[in-house]
């Protein structure tokens, strides 16, 4: 990992970094698939929402958006830098800023679901036709055995 990731945030009514939030979830739907929302759906739901973001000099490499409650809207890293802790960084930011966490993700997004468990996510329940195309989603929730210290010791290293 980079020593010179910045970390960035969007506060609820800041779109300063929207854009280039849109163009790389957009990025990630082109190539994989996942992702699809419509623009006016991922802008309202970005400005009321707060962003982290984590940057390599003026290059974004993943963001989170999370609402009030630490439920994640959207997490999307650059393909070219996963696997080198930035969506676990992304997650820690959550964590650390909420008393629990939850998200959705897509019954059929097997890498999603990988990662969402190998930090410690739980499957709570499976909710069918969740997306307007009519896919499966998992609600899923942080663990509460210790996960945010775990997360928050992440984010010291």
């Amino acid at each position: 990992m980079s020593v010179n990731v910045e970390k960035r945030t969007d506060a609820p009514g800041n779109d300063t970094h929207a854009e280039e939030a849109w163009e790389l979830k957009e990025r990630v739907r082109r190539e994989e698939g996942v992702l699809k929302q419509r623009r006016g759906f991922f802008m309202d739901a970005y400005r009321r929402s707060t962003t982290y973001l984590l940057y390599e000099d003026d290059t974004l490499l993943g963001f989170a958006s999370a609402r009030r409650d630490g439920y994640i809207l959207f997490l999307a890293v650059n393909p070219d830098v996963r696997g080198e802790g930035f969506g676990e960084m992304l997650v820690a930011e959550v964590a650390d800023n909420h008393r629990s966490v939850t998200c959705h993700a897509r019954t059929t997004n097997a890498p999603a679901l990988e990662f969402y468990k190998h930090i410690g996510f739980r499957v709570k329940r499976r909710i069918d036709n969740y997306y307007e195309d009519g896919g499966g989603a998992y609600y899923l929730k942080l663990g509460e055995d210790g996960l945010r210290d775990k997360l928050s010791e992440f984010m010291r290293r």
